[in-house]
């Protein structure tokens, strides 16, 4: 064989020495392929978290026992207050009223609150029946109102959550108003977390059912005079 013949056959077969570069090669485009894939992957959603507003603890028993039915109304409330995203307002922008996205009430918090005052109210065994609406009673009075604030301070320091409920005692045979009291009140969340800061809302909306049921209790012999012959 002559040495055109052995150079033509060394040029048809594959170099050995650029094997090593082609698999860096190969390497560098599956790392490449694999780096554009994590980049398009969008990042998993945050879960909501559903608190529940019921607050721990009984009332103490009035000494005494109207013999009236007093009927718990729904509470209202306006714009986001009467929905299910926890509201906040910030330091920096305290005419902004804000709702967390993924912080929620597992029953909104007007009807939450009304329902801690039912209960609450029937612990004090002030009255011969506590009820509802829905429980179609013919009520002696009736008490309601609406919340007007319900939100968490975030940036107080230290944090906090305040409340402010509006509500008016109505005796049912002629529509006179009994009483109109405001209640206010402010709690301090112990930790930076969204479990600290629901459980001061709880704590929060126990005080101020205790204060709307001393204040019924206060009442005392104005109302036995609402209950029926």
């Amino acid at each position: 064989m002559n040495a055109d013949a052995l150079e033509s056959g060394r040029s048809c077969q594959p170099s050995l020495r650029s094997a090593p570069r082609r698999f860096r090669l190969a390497l560098l485009l599956i790392a490449l392929v694999a780096l554009l894939a994590a980049c398009g992957t969008a990042p998993p959603l945050p879960r909501d978290r559903y608190y529940a507003l019921e607050p721990d603890g009984s009332a103490p028993t009035a000494g005494q026992l109207v013999a009236a039915i007093l009927q718990v109304n729904d509470l209202a409330a306006r714009g986001f207050l009467g929905g299910r995203q926890i509201l906040y307002r910030t330091q920096e922008q305290p005419l902004v009223v804000e709702r967390y996205e993924t912080y929620l009430w597992e029953v909104p918090a007007p009807r939450a609150l009304a329902a801690i005052l039912v209960e609450t109210i029937r612990d004090v065994g002030l009255f011969r029946h506590v009820v509802i609406p829905a429980d179609r009673a013919k009520p002696d009075l009736l008490l309601g109102g609406e919340v007007e604030r319900f939100e968490h301070r975030p940036t107080e320091r230290p944090p906090l959550v305040l409340a402010k409920l509006n509500l008016s005692l109505v005796r049912t045979n002629d529509r006179r108003s009994l009483w109109t009291r405001q209640y206010s009140g402010q709690e301090p969340v112990s930790a930076d977390t969204p479990d600290a800061m629901a459980e001061a809302f709880n704590r929060l909306a126990r005080r101020l059912a205790l204060e709307v049921t001393r204040d019924l209790v206060a009442l005392g012999t104005k109302l036995e005079s609402t209950a029926r012959p």
